[in-house]
């Protein structure tokens, strides 16, 4: 699902109006009735107070639209005009007639004004400001945000929460009408998905206001929202007559005397992922355990016992996925470096040899074209450099993916793929993610989806999702305190099924339509 600027949002809205023969009205009561549905599917009549804070432009203009359509069905309502400026849109005013002609009479608030009492049990429509604010709302505005926050209301905010940007983080949190439940037009927002912006909203659904599909369709945007009907498209299936050398050879290289387990999960997560051989490549501290604790895989060893001195292998891999517990022993970075420059192998970079390429940038010109780093927020702060919020740090890792031709990960709750100038927006995953050894999983995944073929592009982005998606079907029974890396390996074979299960349905579904 594609993510659109404001000014795309725009060129939509008047793209749908031409083709389809509407005014902007027509298009204005056309989003009314979706949030009147929605809220009558849920309230059913119910007399509870609703309050709708509505502003002077179209945002406030789908707000009175709602107003109408509520009193219509015998809704108890209460319109309040947030009378910010004496610019008003069109729509606005129209929509301010209809419901002054259903004797409904707004009271209009303004600097000064005293503030309306509001009840806990009460909700509250946000309708005061849409995606075009440009500037940051007056403080009689931001302590109005204030008071109906303080109410303990529902907060029930149309298409964005009032006082947040959508290209943007705003300078203060109080200058923000913080939403329960958002109800955006047609497409999410990409605030929606950054920690500093994400928070102004506990939860939005998309409302479908038809707008023209194959203006939506044809026009690019820098990010997209990544879920399972993104990911199917990925998939690549299995042939009845393929064998294990079809699946590829997937080397994990890392490792260090007392890190063994990540090399171990990295491995692991590699042959669940679907890798038709791994070999890991570890310091002979780490022969025992894994021969012993991971039948599965191969195992070479370095000369050093309790570090990677020197990488040397007799065999041909098909992507090398090095990092994981590797340590940053003056020997191994050599090692590392050497084997940077001689390596034209797939590569997936994680944990200390993120941080080896930190303190050795001119390794990162030895990196091959779509090289994919992993990094956590710490290791990405040192590749990068420092940030001053959000936005910013999604454009340096954007100029830093271009510049060095690779594929860079931003680790989150939405974690996001960056290549080329584009962002994959993840919706998979939990906080019960955030343990030692879940990163390690991450590598082995990617590792052993670029070792059966896939571009790493998409092994990446189906990886991430792959990810995610078995912590969320784990934590189903472990909760998030007990969620663990091995859970999350646990989870792969069912987080699999469960696009099987989604296919399998669409294709039944095909089919006796058919009939």
């Amino acid at each position: 699902m594609k993510i659109y600027t404001a000014e795309q949002i725009y060129a939509a809205d008047k793209n749908t109006m031409k083709s389809q023969g509407l005014t902007s009205d027509e298009l204005m009561e056309r989003a009314a009735e979706q949030l009147f549905s929605w809220m009558h599917a849920r309230l059913q009549g119910a007399q509870v107070k609703i309050n709708l804070f509505c502003g002077i432009g179209n945002n406030g203009g789908d707000g009175l639209a709602l107003a109408r359509l509520l009193k219509e069905h015998g809704y108890n309502i209460m319109v309040y005009v947030v009378n910010y400026s004496k610019n008003r849109s069109e729509d606005f005013l129209t929509n301010l007639e209809r419901l002054k002609e259903r004797k409904v009479w707004p009271e209009f608030l303004e600097e000064g004004s005293k503030f309306p009492v509001l009840g806990k049990d009460d909700i509250i429509v946000d309708a005061i400001f849409g995606i075009g604010l440009n500037r940051a709302p007056d403080d009689w505005v931001a302590k109005l945000f204030s008071h109906i926050e303080a109410s303990d209301a529902f907060i029930l905010a149309v298409d964005m929460p009032s006082g947040l940007f959508t290209d943007k983080v705003p300078d203060s949190e109080e200058a923000v009408l913080k939403a329960n439940y958002t109800l955006s037009f047609q497409v999410p927002k990409l605030v929606f998905f950054l920690p500093q912006t994400a928070i102004f909203t506990d939860q939005w659904e998309l409302l479908d206001i038809g707008l023209d599909q194959d203006f939506l369709s044809k026009t690019q945007t820098n990010f997209e929202l990544i879920g399972k009907s993104e990911v199917l498209g990925m998939y690549i299936p299995r042939k009845k007559f393929s064998h294990k050398g079809t699946f590829g050879h997937s080397l994990i290289v890392g490792g260090s005397y007392g890190k063994i387990g990540a090399v171990h999960l990295a491995s692991k997560a590699c042959l669940l992922a679907g890798s038709g051989l791994v070999t890991a490549y570890v310091p002979r501290c780490g022969y025992l355990p894994l021969q012993t604790n991971l039948p599965e895989a191969m195992v070479l060893t370095d000369a050093g016992e309790r570090y990677i001195s020197d990488i040397q292998f007799d065999i041909r891999p098909s992507v090398v996925g090095i990092g994981v517990g590797i340590g940053k022993d003056k020997k191994t970075g050599k090692a590392f470096s050497e084997f940077l420059k001689k390596n034209t192998l797939p590569l997936v970079i994680d944990a200390d040899g993120l941080n080896l390429l930190s303190e050795n940038e001119e390794l990162l010109k030895e990196l091959p074209a779509k090289t994919v780093l992993t990094p956590h927020p710490k290791e990405l702060e040192r590749l990068i450099g420092g940030w001053k919020d959000d936005f910013q740090k999604v454009d340096k890792a954007k100029q830093f993916a271009k510049e060095y031709d690779c594929i860079l990960l931003i680790k989150g709750a939405h974690t996001i793929t960056l290549y080329n100038d584009k962002g994959y927006i993840n919706t998979t995953g939990n906080p019960g993610m955030g343990s030692g050894g879940t990163g390690d999983v991450l590598t082995g995944i990617i590792t052993g989806l670029i070792a059966q073929g896939y571009e790493p592009l998409e092994a990446t982005v189906f990886g991430v999702y792959l990810h995610g998606r078995s912590a969320d079907i784990k934590v189903e029974k472990t909760g998030y305190q007990s969620l663990t890396a091995s859970n999350v390996i646990e989870g792969l074979g069912e987080a699999f099924l469960d696009l099987f299960v989604m296919e399998n349905k669409d294709q039944d579904t095909e089919e006796h339509g058919q009939k």
